[in-house]
């Protein structure tokens, strides 16, 4: 069983590096802090391919997370 969920544990690491490597920068870097605050703080929501990377994320983040709490129970 302990092995089972090592190798999921690994393969949503690399799905997960996948979908954030995959998205688009919401920033350019340091000029966010100044200059782009509006940008930042803004109401703007992803639309269309970023929308289904930002989920994408967020779900694999949350299953990472659990994997790695039944991993530590586990052992």
């Amino acid at each position: 069983m302990g092995n089972v969920v090592h190798i999921l544990l690994v393969i949503d690491a690399i799905a997960m590096i996948v979908l954030i490597v995959l998205q688009s920068s919401k920033s350019e870097g340091l000029g966010a802090i100044s200059g782009g605050a509006e940008e930042l703080f803004g109401k703007q929501k992803a639309r269309g391919i970023d929308y289904v990377l930002h989920r994408g994320t967020v779900v694999t983040a949350v299953l990472f997370f659990v994997l790695a709490f039944v991993s530590g129970y586990i052992l």
